[in-house]
């Protein structure tokens, strides 16, 4: 991977309750790391057709390995402030220098 291919920049945040001055809980966001990455979206190409256990999946991001966090899937990545919820982690080929990560767009509900 290239450096010339991660040129999106993407916040991974997790959510966490906050109490507000009133005693209200609310669901905040928390950034634990702002990177670049590479970002694929969904297509109907062989390649996605092949991935049949990840359908629900809408993009692939491709980034570094953060040294001291670990990312799992209760954590959230923001990119071009649309929120993608982590469905799948896994190591790119083994070798611990970058994160391959499947996500679902989160949609937010209209009231």
């Amino acid at each position: 991977m290239s450096l010339g291919k991660m040129n999106t920049f993407i916040d991974i945040v997790s959510t966490a309750p906050t109490k507000d001055t009133e005693g209200f809980v609310t669901n905040g966001d928390n950034i634990l790391a702002s990177v670049r990455a590479y970002m694929e979206e969904r297509r109907g190409n062989e390649k996605w057709a092949n991935m049949a256990a990840f359908s629900t999946a809408t993009a692939l991001f491709r980034f570094r390995k953060i040294p001291g966090l670990t990312i799992d899937t209760s954590l959230y990545i923001i990119c071009s402030n649309e929120r993608y919820r982590i469905m799948s982690v896994e190591d790119v080929r083994g070798r611990g220098l970058y994160v391959e990560v499947f996500t679902e767009k989160v949609i937010p509900s209209k009231k």
